[in-house]
C-alpha cells in the first residue's frame, strides 16, 4: 500500500503558535518619555536593547506625545536597564508625555530583520551573525 501524497491538515502540535517571549528583542510597555534634544525613554521593564539598534514608538493618543508616534529612532545610549536613549530630536512641538490608564499601552518596538543592514556605496553589507534590531529565535 502506498502512501498518500497529501496527508491532510496538520496536527496543532505540529505547527505550535508563534511565542513572542522566545524571540528576542521584545516589544516594551513605555512608562515615562523625557523630551529633548535626544529623547529618552522608560520602560516598565528592563529591556533586551543595544545601541545602534532601530525601533519604532507606538503612542496612542491618551498618552500625549502623538508627535512621536509611529517615530523611529536608533539607540544611542542605555543609561538603565529600564531607559533607552534615541536619537530623535523631541525638543520643540512636542507634547508632554501623560501616564493613562487605556487599554492599548504606549510601546517600544524593535525594527528589523534578517534582509535588512547597513547600506554602503557598494550595497548592503553582510552582517555576520545578525543584526541589531532581528529577531532572534530564542526557544
Amino acid at each position: 500500500m502506498s502512501t498518500p501524497a497529501i496527508r491532510g491538515p496538520v496536527p496543532p502540535y505540529a505547527n505550535v503558535d508563534i511565542h513572542p517571549e522566545y524571540y528576542q528583542p521584545k516589544r516594551f510597555v513605555i512608562e515615562d518619555i523625557d523630551l529633548g534634544q535626544t529623547t529618552l525613554v522608560t520602560t516598565t521593564i528592563d529591556h533586551d536593547y543595544v545601541i545602534g539598534q532601530e525601533v519604532r514608538l507606538i503612542i496612542p493618543p491618551s498618552f500625549g506625545c502623538r508627535q512621536l508616534n509611529e517615530q523611529v529612532g536608533l539607540v544611542l545610549t542605555i543609561p538603565a536597564d529600564d531607559q533607552v536613549e534615541l536619537d530623535i530630536n523631541s525638543s520643540v512641538n512636542v507634547d508632554p508625555y501623560i501616564a493613562s490608564s487605556a487599554t492599548t499601552k504606549a510601546q517600544i518596538l524593535a525594527i528589523g530583520d534578517i534582509n535588512t543592514g547597513n547600506i554602503s556605496s557598494t550595497g548592503r553589507i553582510n552582517v555576520p551573525t545578525y543584526i541589531p534590531g532581528s529577531f532572534i529565535n530564542i526557544s
